[in-house]
């Protein structure tokens, strides 16, 4: 349990000077960065401090400290580097334990707990932390076991009450139990991360999006800060495109665990979201000149000649005029200067000139299914999953209700820019993707 009313303290006489600090120093220290994030800063410092100290200079109970502090900061490789040195004694057995935990590394974290509390660590705190460690082993029968062990005060602590809750939760046991013991252990600790996550997980799975985000947040300020509980945020952020805010859940994510596949690839959607936002002015003036290319030729005041010249060419919008260089309207008959500087002084009024967009095909259809070969049809029938696209192209897809390949070649660039949240990004991953195929998108 992290205290919440303890006087303030001075972090960096505490980390830098002091000859007592063991799990009562660690708590007034969390609650000090936890009430001020400013705080956050000076641990940093300080910890920066202790590192380019010379190594001779350092006792083995100083590398203990320096890894503690680094562990509560998310360094968790230099925290294991530094808990290395120390003494191995039960402090260090223990943060050996959750940096075990952290990693994923199960077997080892329940080693580390046992010798931590053989060395003397608290034997109740070290069977609340095999408890949740059996829990992200999917052996919630185990964890219960601990915890049923446990008697006495420690049955009253916010971190029991938690561990007591998402076991049951992760029974498949009443939610409202679950709930309620989450609660229980706020009113003990108000601000432990564990039951604040616990809480928003479960309304964010009632639709209570709000509460989620504020609880989430009122969590991340614990350091170091569960995956989890930066990964939702995140994700909520994103749905709410405050994609900022959300680049900064993932990141925190990856600088603790630079392999996270999932962070990585949440981390890569938000930016290529956060660029959308930046383009959407860009988005609007494309809007508005696709506007000004459908309006049809026989809208503007033009001499006979010069309409039937361009109905002969097939010419319908300003669109396809621009498609059109002045060498081929010359070429066709009867059109000449006089017809095409007539044209030119039209299109000048809207900001347009002949051959802008010459470089865009014409739409050329697909061919029949009859006139493609056995293996281009295979290809154009596979799902469009088999293109392991992002997670914000897959969503624009389902959103297009595009379920084949096939479906995917016979839209056009522009079309699928359309999409809400579809921008340059995911146009450009699809491109690349097609080509692997050896098709293009329709018009390309």
């Amino acid at each position: 349990m992290v205290a919440t009313n303890n006087p303030e303290i001075d972090i960096k006489q505490l980390v830098l000077y002091s000859n007592s600090f063991g799990p009562r120093e660690i708590e007034q220290l969390l609650a000090e960065v936890s009430r001020d994030q400013k705080k956050f800063d000076l641990l940093k410092e300080a910890v920066q401090e202790l590192q380019l100290k010379d190594e001779a200079e350092q006792s083995p109970a100083a590398h203990v400290k320096q890894g503690v502090c680094e562990y509560h900061l998310g360094a968790y490789r230099d925290a294991l580097s530094s808990l290395k040195r120390g003494d191995g004694g039960a402090l260090a057995q223990f943060y050996f334990a959750k940096i075990h935990a952290a990693h994923k590394e199960y077997d080892e974290a329940i080693a580390a707990y046992n010798v931590a509390q053989k060395a003397g660590y608290n034997a109740d705190i070290c069977a609340l932390g095999r408890a949740e460690v059996y829990r992200n082993m999917n052996k919630p029968e185990a964890s219960l076991a601990e915890l049923d062990h446990l008697s006495g005060a420690i049955e009253q602590t916010a971190e029991y009450l938690y561990q007591r809750g998402a076991t049951v939760a992760a029974l498949g046991g009443n939610p409202t139990e679950a709930i309620a013991l989450y609660e229980r252990a706020l009113s003990v600790d108000r601000n432990h991360p564990g039951a604040l996550f616990g809480l928003a997980l479960e309304s964010e799975r009632r639709g209570n999006d709000a509460d989620a985000i504020d609880l989430y947040k009122r969590a991340v300020v614990h350091y170091p800060t569960n995956v989890g509980t930066l990964i939702n945020l995140g994700l909520l952020y994103e749905d709410m495109e405050k994609f900022d805010q959300a680049i900064v859940c993932f990141q925190r994510v990856l600088d603790s665990y630079p392999l996270n596949s999932k962070a990585a690839l949440f981390l890569k959607d938000a930016r290529a979201s956060s660029e959308m936002i930046f383009d959407e002015e860009a988005d609007r003036k494309r809007d508005r000149i696709a506007q000004i290319l459908s309006l049809p030729v026989t809208d503007f005041e033009l001499s006979v000649r010069s309409r039937n010249c361009l109905k002969s060419m097939g010419i319908n919008t300003l669109g396809d005029l621009c498609r059109h260089s002045e060498q081929e309207l010359l070429g066709s008959k009867n059109f000449g200067e006089t017809s095409l500087d007539e044209i030119k002084e039209m299109l000048v009024m809207k900001g347009l000139r002949l051959g802008m967009y010459a470089s865009e095909k014409p739409v050329v259809e697909q061919p029949e299914a009859e006139q493609l070969s056995e293996e281009e049809q295979s290809v154009l029938a596979r799902p469009v999953a088999d293109l392991n696209l992002s997670v914000r192209a897959r969503k624009c897809m389902n959103r297009l209700n595009i379920q084949t390949i096939g479906e995917l070649v016979r839209r056009t660039a522009d079309e699928l820019l359309e999409c809400k949240n579809f921008g340059v990004t995911s146009l450009k991953e699809i491109r690349e993707k097609l080509v692997n195929f050896n098709i293009k998108l329709r018009g390309e």
